[in-house]
């Protein structure tokens, strides 16, 4: 014997269905914002933004301690050449005045390549440090954008809680007028075939669209209002009203 139930409360589950549709929605919503998208997309460009500046940032480093090392070889450089003068302007051997103004020439020589490599490297440093400059406010820009799409995705989530929370309680309410073995059955339609309720209307099964053959009109007619029926289509509680056309 097909379960009972009184038309009033088969057309209950109609109002139920609408309530789990709509927290339905809202799921969907909450997952599908589009600041969750721009959160995505900022992720990635920062990720290869940290890479490259991981890049850039070595480089420059680089160009520095090479820089160090040059002002290293000038001081060396200039200290010799200050030691040597001391000693060619206090010696009066011959010998020893040619070997130290031969020595100043090399050192005169080395000093002038290591000023040219030196304004040469400085110049990478500046370059280096500009781009990695640059990457940086990328960065920073991009922190920016962040913060402001995560703070509306959070504005929306909490909305979208509030009336989430407001449709769960309408539907506990709602539940609780249901007899127990009718909403049971509901339910595990809904589990099943993700709808549990669908109205008839016009033939028509709001759940499948589609039109009941003759053959399941037929069944349809000849059930008793009380009695539960399913749609052939959807497997749902089919309700029916006065625009069933039955």
């Amino acid at each position: 014997m097909p379960l009972q139930a009184s038309p009033a409360d088969q057309a209950l589950l109609l109002d139920l269905q609408k309530l789990d549709t709509t927290l339905q929605q809202l799921a969907h919503r909450a997952a599908n914002l589009p600041e969750i998208a721009v959160l995505a997309t900022v992720d990635g460009d920062a990720h290869r933004l940290r890479s490259r500046m991981a890049s850039e940032q070595g480089a420059w480093e680089d160009a520095q301690a090479e820089l160090r090392r040059v002002e290293s070889d000038v001081a060396v450089v200039e200290a010799r050449v200050a030691r040597d003068q001391q000693r060619l302007a206090s010696t009066s051997s011959v010998k020893d005045v040619q070997a130290l103004e031969a020595e100043l020439a090399a050192l005169a020589k080395r000093g002038s390549d290591l000023e040219d490599m030196q304004l040469e490297v400085m110049e990478r440093v500046e370059s280096l440090g500009a781009v990695a400059t640059v990457t940086h406010e990328e960065l920073d820009q991009l922190e920016v954008r962040r913060a402001d799409a995560r703070s509306t995705r959070d504005a929306k989530l909490g909305e979208l809680e509030i009336e989430r929370r407001q449709v769960e309680a309408d539907r506990a309410t709602l539940a609780e007028k249901v007899p127990a073995d009718l909403l049971d059955l509901y339910e595990t339609q809904r589990r099943r075939y993700g709808i549990g309720a669908s109205l008839l209307r016009g033939g028509v099964s709001s759940a499948s669209g589609v039109t009941l053959t003759g053959s399941d009109l037929a069944a349809v007619r000849s059930a008793s209002a009380y009695d539960v029926v399913l749609c052939p289509d959807s497997n749902a509680v089919l309700v029916r009203t006065n625009e069933s056309g039955i």
